[in-house]
């Protein structure tokens, strides 16, 4: 899709649009108070009033770390049926959203993009909030909202799904939900109770429900209990469990559900050789869990040095990354990976060919390389869902 009258019209007012949203190098990352982002930028995804890319985390305009519960990208990167946007949940349960809006993903009535942050109308109460390829889900008192597309049934309302929806409209069914995740056009729920629920396309299996039928209508999971916490990728969907088995399902052509294969599941298997498991993260095509001991483990697709073991290899079952410490958040997009540290620092690893690691070049690394130094107050890190744009809270 090309750019908006809107758009092409805040191109011209980068300068200004600067003073609002500064150019954020590593030496001035302790000093100011806003949530930064860098990348691919074709479609304002980075929030900062523009449509350019930036190589160093830049201020998104109008948002403070200490105003955001929850920041969530969606979309691709380059193309035309990309979509990159991005959502916020703010501590006082309201939603701002900017970026590609062909979906009606922004979730403000339109289908225009929007390079900065506005607030997502009439919603408010919000305790979660995730994007995914083209929709969002948002949890409010225990009920799932959901806006964007609807071609592939992933907003579970049993209604049309040839029109985008452009304000959030309630999941059948569902009550007492503790978090949800959105992937490439399907959803996934955790109750309170510790089941997890799934609808939308059920290709690769990555709805969990032993088959790859598509599903208007949330159903739940079979013979998966006491879940502590979800997430996922592109296709496929990782759970932790209370007693921290990882169960994976989904696709698993890039080895991302880490059972030492490479074929597709469509209910849950456990995740080979993990013990102990603190966190869990999913990236487009690949897992990471973060153990007690606080060592981190990767696996999945690997073709852009994306899991940071020094290979380009794709790995079917965990590795432990024993150069990667004190991990708090992980994300990944497309082909590159960016984590926040215990140290407030923001590292990056993988391709950077759209200055996605941040690092002020379009370099990729040997190794890892910094986008943020310690001491950034960062916490959190996430990126467009497929995409080469990445943000830190």
């Amino acid at each position: 899709m090309s750019p908006s009258p809107r758009i092409t019209l805040l191109t011209s007012l980068t300068a200004v649009t600067a003073l609002a949203a500064p150019c954020l190098t590593a030496h001035a990352a302790g000093t100011d108070p806003w949530v930064r982002a860098w990348g691919e930028n074709a479609q304002g995804q980075l929030g900062n009033g523009s449509v350019l890319a930036q190589q160093t985390p830049a201020a998104v305009t109008g948002i403070t770390r200490d105003d955001v519960r929850e920041l969530s990208g969606g979309g691709g990167g380059a193309g035309t049926t990309a979509n990159p946007f991005a959502v916020a949940l703010l501590k006082d349960g309201t939603v701002k959203s900017w970026g590609s809006n062909a979906t009606g993903q922004l979730g403000n009535g339109t289908l225009t993009a929007q390079p900065f942050p506005a607030t997502v109308g009439g919603l408010s109460g919000v305790s979660e909030v995730s994007a995914g390829l083209n929709h969002v889900l948002a949890v409010k008192g225990g009920r799932v909202l959901a806006w964007g597309s609807n071609a592939s049934k992933q907003l579970g309302t049993g209604q049309d799904t040839t029109n985008p929806y452009k304000a959030p409209i309630p999941v059948q069914s569902l009550d007492k939900v503790k978090d949800v995740v959105a992937g490439c056009d399907f959803s996934v729920a955790l109750r309170q109770d510790g089941t997890v629920w799934t609808w939308g396309k059920g290709d690769n299996g990555r709805l969990g429900t032993g088959n790859n039928t598509t599903r208007e209508t949330p159903q739940k999971v079979p013979d998966l209990v006491d879940v502590e916490s979800i997430a996922v990728g592109c296709d496929h969907v990782l759970a932790l469990t209370a007693d921290g088995v990882v169960k994976a399902w989904g696709k698993g052509a890039e080895g991302q559900l880490g059972n030492d294969s490479t074929t597709d599941s469509n209910k849950p298997v456990d995740v080979a050789y993990l013990d102990s498991v603190a966190k869990i993260f999913a990236t487009s095509a690949s897992g990471f869990a973060v153990l007690d001991d606080g060592s981190l483990a990767g696996w999945g697709k690997n073709t852009d040095k994306q899991l940071g073991d020094g290979t380009n290899a794709n790995r079917t079952t965990p590795v432990v990354l024993d150069t990667i410490k004190g991990v708090q958040s992980i994300s990944g997009g497309a082909d590159f990976t960016v984590a926040a540290l215990d140290d407030g620092s923001v590292i990056g690893w993988g391709a950077n060919a759209a200055a996605q690691l941040g690092d002020g070049t379009t370099t990729s690394p040997a190794g890892t390389t910094v986008a943020l130094p310690p001491g950034s107050g960062i916490t959190q890190v996430a990126t467009t869902m497929t995409g080469k744009s990445a943000y830190a809270y």
